[in-house]
């Protein structure tokens, strides 16, 4: 079964880039340009992974995550939190972000974290 990776960007050439590169390396993808229905996205998808911008509409990644993190059903999925803010580390901690990747992306450095948190579990065993 494929792993499924959910992504919020409202720059419609990232998401692009990144449903063709994770398509070819095997994974589900869908994708979004706004944050404030992402309860909805995430029931309907149940993703095994998120990656999420910080500056989206409406609410932005911040104030979307915290509506994740709030959920039981929803907490433990992990998060890679994406930003070009120089603060990137306070604001992907404020989120409650797993992880965090500055803009622009160093794409390799992306796929690995991305292979990290869907197979972490299988590398713990």
């Amino acid at each position: 079964m494929k792993k499924k990776i959910l992504i919020f960007d409202d720059d419609q050439s990232i998401l692009d880039v990144f449903k063709i590169i994770f398509a070819e390396n095997g994974y589900e993808v869908q994708i979004s340009q706004t944050s404030q229905d992402i309860l909805d996205r995430v029931s309907a998808f149940f993703p095994d992974l998120i990656l999420m911008d910080n500056w989206i509409p409406e609410i932005g990644g911040i104030g979307a995550l915290k509506l994740l993190k709030n959920e039981d059903s929803y907490k433990n999925i992990p998060v890679i939190y994406m930003t070009a803010n120089s603060d990137i580390s306070s604001l992907a901690k404020k989120a409650q972000a797993d992880d965090f990747i500055a803009k622009p992306f160093d794409l390799n450095k992306l796929e690995r974290m991305v292979e990290k948190y869907l197979y972490a579990e299988r590398l713990s065993h």
